[in-house]
């Protein structure tokens, strides 16, 4: 199985919001956390962080037909970005919609957000642990 993971604006400063509670989690960190999750489960990973919604897009519209599945941490993007959203309803991938909690979040709620869709379902948590219920919900 092939999983894309798309990681919206700001979460390469994930560290910065964990020093606040003493707890060094940083980008690398949850991104080998997922990897070490993924390969216990046999499946692959294209992983793309950016803050620029055409690189998000063209990363989703170039790997369409690789993926079986996308785990979208959208992060300020879940409250206005339609090009996304757009662009996820169209290529129809089975999608987890990962929201983390305070003080973690960087701007996504699940309560507010416009990433609703028949193919998608939203998952709020501890950075790690909600990472891997959505993978999960992809695998299953």
């Amino acid at each position: 199985m092939n999983i894309l993971i798309l990681q919206g604006p700001n979460l390469n400063l994930l560290g910065l919001r964990s020093k606040t509670i003493s707890k060094r989690l940083t980008l690398d960190k949850l991104n080998k956390g997922i990897k070490n999750h993924a390969v216990s489960k046999d499946v692959k990973l294209k992983v793309n962080q950016t803050h620029k919604q055409f690189q998000a897009v063209n990363f989703l519209q170039r790997n369409r037909n690789w993926a079986n599945g996308l785990l979208f941490i959208p992060t300020s993007w879940a409250h206005a970005e339609y090009t996304l959203f757009e662009t996820i309803k169209i290529i129809d991938l089975p999608t987890s919609i990962v929201y983390f909690n305070e003080p973690f979040s960087l701007g996504g709620k699940e309560d507010s957000s416009i990433l609703v869709g028949n193919n998608m379902k939203s998952f709020t948590g501890e950075p790690l642990e909600v990472c891997e219920r959505g993978l999960d919900h992809l695998i299953i």
